[in-house]
């Protein structure tokens, strides 16, 4: 949610009728906390149903409680709606969540049987409900520019290597290299780790003896360095995130500083007005008294 989002939701709960009244119950702490608890409880449900035992046993229990979870969020999100009107739309999470409970209302029969395997999908509600998972997430979408340049970097390595090694061992070893599709499938594997000493890379070498001056650069390259680039970009996005949301708190901390000291001072001026109404008044009153003690003394 940003932070114009954030306001205006603030002024739909500060406006009077149903629906601030619905607006400070989806936005409540603890309204926050049963959704969680409901999602959660939900995915043990759903992960059940996958139990032929479970399924003999509570069958009927755990159809109801997976209705009466959907039949919640369904509740939820119409709240949201009401409260916010098409400000509801402004947040991508909102947007998020009615689509993964959308797909569960889908009517699960015929050729869309197999949307009822997506009811897992609200699972993934948690990444909106948390907040903590929803930092990370968006964390990882602020740090897709950045991955883009290293991922055409590493389509270039990629690339030259699979020319390289389709035209140095293609001949030998057509299974693994006898195309540039093949070399790169291969090449791929090897930067996972996965089986590339005793799989490939020696069978290789037992015809290439200097095979290892093409895969050791490449194995470093790809699977250390470039793997490092990765996580320092998301590392970097996290901490502006970090930052942005402290920044937002240092604003919003000022701002209601700013507006304490404003009504301070607004009480301090209406006291000083107060007070020199006061003394003008006393003023006039001993005015008063003095012509009347004059008067008395005449007499």
């Amino acid at each position: 949610m940003t932070a114009a989002d954030g306001s205006e939701h603030g002024r739909a709960c500060a406006d009077g009728g149903l629906r601030a009244h619905a607006c400070r119950i989806v936005t409540a702490v603890s309204f926050q906390n049963f959704i969680t608890g409901v999602i959660l409880v939900n995915a043990i449900t759903l992960g059940l149903e996958t139990s032929n035992e479970a399924m003999a046993a509570a069958g009927g229990l755990l159809h109801a409680l997976d209705r009466i979870a959907l039949a919640i969020f369904v509740v939820e999100l119409a709240l949201k709606l009401f409260a916010w009107r098409l400000r509801f739309f402004r947040d991508g999470w909102n947007v998020f969540d009615l689509l993964i409970v959308g797909i569960a209302l889908v009517p699960a029969a015929g050729a869309l049987s197999v949307l009822r395997a997506l009811r897992i999908l609200r699972i993934l509600r948690l990444l909106s409900v948390v907040p903590s998972m929803r930092r990370v997430v968006s964390s990882l979408l602020g740090a897709l520019p950045g991955m883009g340049s290293i991922i055409a970097v590493l389509f270039l390595v990629y690339y030259v290597s699979g020319v390289l090694a389709t035209k140095l061992y293609g001949d030998s070893f057509p299974d693994w290299f006898g195309t540039i599709g093949a070399s790169m499938y291969t090449l791929f594997q090897i930067m996972t780790l996965e089986s590339w000493s005793m799989g490939i890379v020696r069978p290789v070498m037992e015809v290439h003896p200097y095979a290892w001056v093409f895969f050791l650069p490449f194995i470093v390259l790809t699977s250390f360095m470039v793997l490092n680039l990765f996580i320092a970009i998301i590392v970097g996005s996290m901490q502006a995130l970090h930052d942005a949301e402290m920044a937002k708190a240092t604003e919003a901390r000022e701002a209601a500083a700013h507006r304490e000291r404003a009504e301070i001072e607004a009480r301090a001026h209406a006291e000083r007005k107060e007070t020199a109404e006061l003394v003008r008044s006393m003023h006039n009153e001993l005015r008063e008294l003095r012509k009347l003690l004059e008067s008395w003394q005449k007499v």
